[in-house]
């Protein structure tokens, strides 16, 4: 309508020709220095002058303009335009009716509440909740400072806290020589493991055990290593038989029996059983050819008793068939009892004539006490470089008289 246009800018912008009394203002009616409406603005937005004249195209403005110095807050008459029930410059939760009850937002930071407002109580801090809130009354005076100033400062000291902390973790990092390198590389690994694996360990991926990297023994590893035993030792007196059953070749004349270990020896019991079955049924020993068989089993009436005893015990077993062990610390054969006596010293350490050929040994120990028990007796080697005999008292010697004599586990050592 032939107005100019209104121009934009900051309400409180100094320019010329505006409503502010400055000079080079266009000069108008009633407005003192100044008249005619700012910028080209219809007249009723016009600012008021500070006497208040009346407005050319109105009444006189309720709203008596006021300067303020900067830094004092919203200007009055900006806080008056809004009426006595509205703070403009109240920091309220979207969408909230002033006076009503406010209810806990479990999501508000813990640095927002303050005394003012009750904490997380559904009254809006006020017991009952039938009062009005602080915030709901208008503004009076200097404009109060905007919510949350305090959780503001909570916020600081807990920021501070943390900082102190994050720094004394980063100063025990380097004193250690750790620059936390490692838990950065750990964090993004568990990162991208947790993006494609789930968060415990499934059929998929097996948990490595502790014993993973430690297999077992094999038989001729087992058979190949000492024990410790005392050469005096005198154990329980009590035996133990070795359970399960073992057939021999089938062939030959059949012979059964049941193997017993002394309580207490700390020995394999099942390695001794084993050792037994297959030396026994080696075409090497009395088996040779198909000649016999031995048959092992765990209870029942066997032809002998294979018993592995400490040397008190085994004496004593061998006594009763007038047999005399405490010398040399030997093993025998008690024809008197059902037991074979194998020396459990002997079986642990060996002997000075075999070094450290234990495994040998242990078989030529089999075979000699065996040997008595289905009816042979002690023979020596004839010729220098010869083998000793199955028979000959090996754990004692193998050369004698003068003839230089090799150590033999075996009665048919050619097969």
């Amino acid at each position: 309508h032939g107005v100019p246009r209104v121009r934009g800018g900051h309400p409180e912008q100094r320019e010329p020709g505006g409503g502010w009394g400055e000079p080079g203002g266009r000069p108008g009616d009633g407005y003192g220095s100044v008249t005619g409406p700012r910028n080209g603005a219809p007249a009723s937005f016009a600012p008021p002058s500070p006497s208040g004249p009346v407005s050319p195209s109105g009444p006189a403005s309720p709203f008596p303009r006021q300067r303020q110095a900067p830094g004092e807050g919203p200007r009055q008459d900006y806080l008056d335009a809004f009426g006595a029930d509205g703070d403009v410059f109240a920091v309220r939760p979207r969408g909230r009716t002033p006076g009503a009850a406010r209810p806990a937002d479990p999501y508000a930071s813990v640095t927002d509440w303050s005394a003012a407002d009750g904490g997380a109580s559904g009254g809006g801090g006020i017991p009952g909740g039938a009062e009005a809130d602080a915030d709901d009354e208008p503004p009076t005076g200097e404009p109060a400072p905007v919510k949350g100033a305090r959780g503001r400062t909570f916020t600081g000291i807990a920021a501070a806290a943390v900082t102190t902390v994050l720094a004394v973790v980063v100063a025990g990092q380097v004193a250690d020589g750790s620059d936390g390198s490692d838990m950065r590389a750990q964090s993004a690994t568990d990162q991208a493991r947790g993006a494609h694996d789930p968060a415990s360990r499934d059929d998929e991926r097996p948990t490595p055990s502790a014993s993973a990297s430690a297999k077992p023994l094999t038989y001729e590893q087992k058979m190949g290593k000492t024990y410790p035993l005392g050469a005096t030792l005198k154990a329980s007196g009590k035996f133990d038989a070795v359970p399960g059953i073992a057939k021999g070749t089938g062939k030959g004349q059949k012979y059964t029996y049941r193997i017993d270990v002394e309580q207490g020896l700390g020995l394999d019991g099942g390695l001794f059983a084993e050792a037994v079955q297959k030396t026994l049924n080696d075409d090497r020993s009395w088996a040779h050819n198909g000649a016999r068989t031995f048959e092992r089993v765990e209870s029942g009436q066997p032809d002998f008793v294979i018993t592995l005893a400490s040397p008190g015990t085994t004496a004593e077993w061998c006594a009763k068939s007038g047999l005399d062990t405490t010398e040399d610390n030997v093993s025998c054969d008690s024809a008197a009892t059902q037991r074979v006596m194998i020396n459990a010293y002997r079986w642990a350490q060996g002997a000075a004539p075999y070094g450290d050929a234990i495994h040998a040994y242990r078989q030529m120990l089999i075979n000699h006490e065996v040997g008595h028990r289905i009816g042979y007796n002690h023979v020596t080697c004839d010729k220098d470089g010869e083998l000793a005999p199955v028979m000959q008292q090996q754990t004692k010697f193998v050369d004698h008289d003068g003839i230089d004599c090799r150590p033999n586990a075996w009665a048919y050592p050619n097969g």
